[in-house]
């Protein structure tokens, strides 16, 4: 069953770019109105997608209430650099899928430690200098409309993918999707880790161009987009997301690509200027307990790798992409803007 907030989310209205600041998308409650300790979190996140780990947080634990404010990767990712610089209280915990922007604000001392045994007891590869923790585990995916694509056509790898563009071209021809690397962070994220370990980036960017493939945003809407036949396959989504929604639509299918699988986990991390650092280590151990795990996992957020398999990826194929400063490379202001400009020629839209 799946966890009620007791405040429903609110959406807000974007604030016109001439006020050069950024904001929330929406924002939800969860908890007692009344509770001692008040925890802020802003997150990359949608909120139904976090809501069933807050609500079981609060359930577990009734002296905390909870607000949430779910952000744009990019747009939380420049707030925290604004906070960072302030000296008056902001969010309790940040939370975000765009792990490289997390990395970079840990890198710029934006960021104090915690230390408990549960972040003790994770592994190298998700966590950083006790600041960093990464708290989910989901696939990166390819997701396909199963009525629309036969499965003797459907892609098992990014191989796969190619040879279906080169030779169904016309008939793909502005249905194929994926995230715009420029408006959102983890699609860039994955874009450059594409960049740098596939042999079929050049090829595949170029048969997206010659497709006219679609450079979008966002991770629920472009799922959408697959199950309604407005595209026929998406390429590099977050698992939760297609997962999710697979496990409610017949139409959608899900495919960790056989060539190699990247597997994302989601990162946290106590801003310095954090109002209620006691709050945010609580909701972190939380959610790296069993009780949390099942909570994320709820909406796919925890995947299991092991289970992967029913899925087209083996354990030799899953590439965990590690909370380390490794992701810095990606956000050198030159090859950013190297690979942006290769983006932008391949979709002038975007």
């Amino acid at each position: 069953m799946r966890p009620r907030a007791l405040v429903l989310a609110v959406a807000l209205m974007a604030a016109p770019s001439s006020w050069g600041q950024e904001v929330a998308e929406a924002v939800a409650s969860f908890g007692d109105e009344d509770a001692q300790e008040r925890l802020w979190i802003k997150g990359a996140t949608d909120i139904p997608f976090i809501a069933p780990a807050l609500q079981a947080f609060v359930e577990a634990r009734p002296e905390f209430h909870v607000t949430f404010e779910s952000w744009n990767s990019n747009d939380l990712y420049r707030s925290a650099e604004t906070d960072c610089r302030g000296d008056e209280p902001v969010a309790d915990l940040l939370i975000s899928s765009s792990v490289d922007q997390q990395v970079k604000l840990v890198n710029d001392g934006c960021a104090q430690p915690y230390r408990s045994p549960a972040t003790a007891a994770l592994p190298s590869s998700a966590k950083w200098r006790d600041e960093l923790f990464g708290v989910t585990s989901e696939p990166v995916v390819m997701v396909y409309n199963r009525t629309l694509v036969p499965a003797s056509e459907a892609p098992a790898s990014r191989f796969d993918l190619l040879d279906l563009l080169r030779r169904e071209g016309q008939r793909f021809a502005g249905r194929v999707a994926t995230y715009d690397i420029e408006a959102s962070g983890v699609g860039y994220l994955f874009a450059f880790l594409d960049s740098q370990q596939a042999t079929t980036f050049g090829a595949l960017i170029e048969a997206f161009g010659r497709t006219n493939a679609v450079a979008t945003c966002c991770s629920a809407e472009i799922v959408d987009g697959v199950a309604s036949g407005q595209y026929l396959i998406a390429y590099n989504m977050l698992g939760s997301y297609a997962l999710a929604r697979a496990a409610e639509d017949p139409n959608i299918a899900v495919v960790a690509p056989s060539d190699y699988t990247l597997v994302l986990s989601r990162a946290v991390m106590i801003p310095k200027g954090a109002a209620n650092p006691f709050a945010a280590g609580v909701l972190i151990d939380f959610l790296l307990s069993d009780a949390g795990r099942r909570a994320l996992a709820d909406r796919k957020l925890t995947v299991d790798v092991g289970t992967l398999d029913h899925l087209g990826a083996a354990e030799a194929t899953l590439r965990p992409i590690p909370l380390s400063p490794v992701l810095l490379v990606g956000l050198d202001g030159h090859k950013r803007s190297r690979l942006l400009d290769l983006w932008h020629a391949i979709f002038p839209g975007a």
